[in-house]
């Protein structure tokens, strides 16, 4: 058996995140005739997080800014949290590695735990379905495993992650994999998309488990529809919906990355006969 563990970020909040993260574990699962118990942490309301009997994590997005939760209660928790599974992963006595997969908020979180870059607030909120492009350091990146150069994925965010420091992401041995789409037009930086911090832990700054129908269903209702409208106009509104019904677009993302990442995390423990 394999126990994963799921820290939700959301702190309450509606969301479509959770639901995409549990529905591509239980599919991996059944697809792979894997034993799988996954239990939640509700980690901004209730300072829960897990113990290091969990074999996976995967870390929520969520809402609100990366930077002023510094030095909050549930922060502390989340980092006392991540510095057991780092000493877990740097004990050689441990041969079970522990895996971590750090989504948006998470993922802002770490980059600023780890000072690979600058946290900061975007001018406006990035929200739809963009292009994402992998640099070259992604070619041997297992979790991207058949992806398209670019590939597409939904993003949705206040803050981002630029100006990394590509001095601490060599000396931490982590890799800058992908950025946002190029926009010549438009001075400046390129938000940091994903990183893989250690052979163990890998975050993206988009929702790799935003699936099509959650997606639709999130547009289609009246307030939803009414704000994109609002703040980007009716032709962005309908250019997402467009991606979200494109098999090539956020469909191969969905059935892409996740399950790439748990292929990986989830043959450490065959590899060693505790799958």
């Amino acid at each position: 058996m394999v126990k994963l563990a799921i820290l939700d970020l959301y702190e309450g909040f509606e969301n479509q995140g959770m639901r995409g993260i549990r529905e591509i574990v239980n599919s991996f699962a059944d697809h792979h005739g894997l034993d799988i118990t996954i239990t939640e942490f509700d980690v901004r309301r209730k300072l829960e997080v897990p113990d290091t009997s969990f074999d996976i994590f995967i870390s929520s997005g969520g809402p609100g800014s990366p930077l002023e939760s510094e030095g909050s209660e549930w922060e502390a928790a989340y980092f006392s949290w991540l510095q057991q599974i780092e000493q877990w992963n740097a004990n050689p006595a441990n041969v079970q590695k522990k895996h971590v997969f750090f989504i948006c908020h998470s993922f802002q979180l770490a980059c600023r735990h780890y000072r690979v870059g600058n946290v900061c607030k975007r001018r406006s909120t990035s929200f739809g379905v963009f292009p994402v492009h992998m640099i070259n350091t992604a070619e041997a990146e297992p979790v991207f495993a058949g992806l398209k150069e670019p590939f597409y994925a939904v993003d949705s965010r206040d803050f981002q992650v630029i100006e990394p420091n590509h001095q601490r992401l060599r000396d931490m041995g982590a890799s800058l994999l992908c950025i946002e789409k190029a926009r010549p037009h438009v001075a400046l930086e390129r938000a940091v998309m994903a990183i893989r911090f250690s052979p163990y832990f890998f975050g993206t700054q988009f929702h790799p488990e935003a699936d099509a129908i959650g997606m639709t269903m999130y547009l289609l209702r009246e307030d939803k529809k009414k704000t994109v409208i609002e703040n980007h106009g009716e032709a962005k509104w309908q250019d997402m919906i467009d991606h979200l019904s494109d098999p090539d677009k956020i469909l191969y993302t969905h059935d892409t990355i996740l399950p790439n990442f748990l292929r990986l995390a989830t043959h450490t423990h065959t590899s060693v006969g505790l799958g």
